[in-house]
């Protein structure tokens, strides 16, 4: 696939996946929209693209879901309908439901499903009417199954699917394309920036996630997937055969995960 002058707009564009994804989709020469909440650091990576001036920053909140129709409308009456949508922003968490607040598990489905449905709502008019467009979203291995210390952030990956598996059933004929990525461990800031039970930032690595893969090989698998019109992609170490365990053996994976605290 040629990606020339293509329209992809990348959320959480100013670390980690999202990041390494806008360095690859630069050098393939696609036409960018980046966003995240910090826009100091979406200026730091447009300036470190190859081709940074064609690149437009647009600061989005995907928390404040309720403003992107506000923030969206007049970037795309600009410069027209968007080829590709990479629904990557998110936040995590690390609470057990027992102790942790309601707002988290609020804010966990505000940021991760909320701000991804809205966004795409404002971009899907567009791709239907040029009979073509793909979207991909970030899971997570928490999008297929639950695992301790993320019930909310496991809700809204689990959420996602739902939303879009039912949007590219509705849509397929329409030309639209959607790619889920349930990666394992990336070894980005997720961990760090993670929630604790009272919705403070944790400020502590997990293990798996400083040995995780490289969010540059991620980046690459994500782009082939696209290209090969995907459904569903996974990518990490050994924590990737939770998802084939959980299938045929559910008993013997509910003694594994619970022992995952």
């Amino acid at each position: 696939m040629d990606f020339t002058n293509k329209k992809v707009w990348i959320t959480g564009a100013s670390s980690g996946i999202g990041e390494a994804l806008t360095y690859k989709f630069s050098e393939l020469d696609a036409q960018l929209i980046i966003s995240s909440r910090r826009e100091s650091e979406l200026q730091r990576v447009k300036s470190n693209c190859k081709n940074p001036d064609k690149v437009k920053i647009v600061p989005i909140d995907l928390e404040k879901y309720e403003e992107i129709e506000g923030i969206v409308k007049p970037v795309l009456e600009q410069i027209g309908n968007i080829d590709i949508l990479i629904n990557n922003g998110g936040a995590s968490q690390r609470a057990l439901v027992i102790e942790e607040e309601l707002q988290v598990v609020e804010k966990m489905m505000k940021i991760n499903f909320m701000g991804a449905v809205a966004l795409t709502k404002m971009i899907l008019p567009g791709m239907i009417a040029q009979k073509s467009g793909h979207i991909v979203c970030m899971s997570s291995l928490a999008g297929k199954f639950g695992i301790p210390l993320r019930s909310g952030y496991a809700a809204a990956k689990h959420a996602l699917h739902g939303f879009f598996e039912t949007l590219l059933a509705e849509n397929y004929d329409n030309g639209i394309r959607v790619l889920m990525v349930c990666p394992g461990y990336v070894n980005t800031n997720v961990a760090i920036n993670a929630l604790d039970a009272k919705a403070e930032k944790r400020n502590v690595n997990d293990e798996g996630q400083a040995k995780g893969l490289d969010p540059k090989v991620l980046a690459e698998k994500i782009i082939k997937g696209i290209e090969k019109e995907k459904l569903e992609i996974t990518a990490g170490g050994s924590e990737t055969n939770g998802i084939w365990v959980s299938r045929f053996f559910p008993r013997l994976f509910a003694k594994i995960i619970r022992n995952k605290k």
